[in-house]
């Protein structure tokens, strides 16, 4: 068994992950996501309404997108082919 000792001079340090950011630090991204919001302060209620538009809908839009969605024909595969 190979038995391993650090150097006495390494040993004495404390251990420190030099790796890690600084508490203080702050990267680009968030800088410019931080300045953005400040410059323009309507941007979050811009991006709800936005959203609301594609994503959030009501149970009864839904039952409605869903009717229209089973009314649908389906289409081939290649639709420049004629069917056979």
């Amino acid at each position: 068994m190979i038995k391993f000792t650090l150097p006495s001079s390494i040993a004495a340090r404390p251990f420190a992950m030099p790796m890690l950011p600084a508490r203080n630090y702050e990267s680009a991204h968030t800088r410019f996501i931080r300045e953005l919001k400040q410059n323009k302060p309507s941007l979050e209620l811009e991006q709800q309404e936005s959203r609301a538009i594609w994503w959030d809908k009501l149970p009864k839009e839904l039952a409605e997108e869903k009717k229209r969605d089973e009314g649908r024909v389906a289409q081939p595969a290649y639709v420049y082919a004629p069917e056979p």
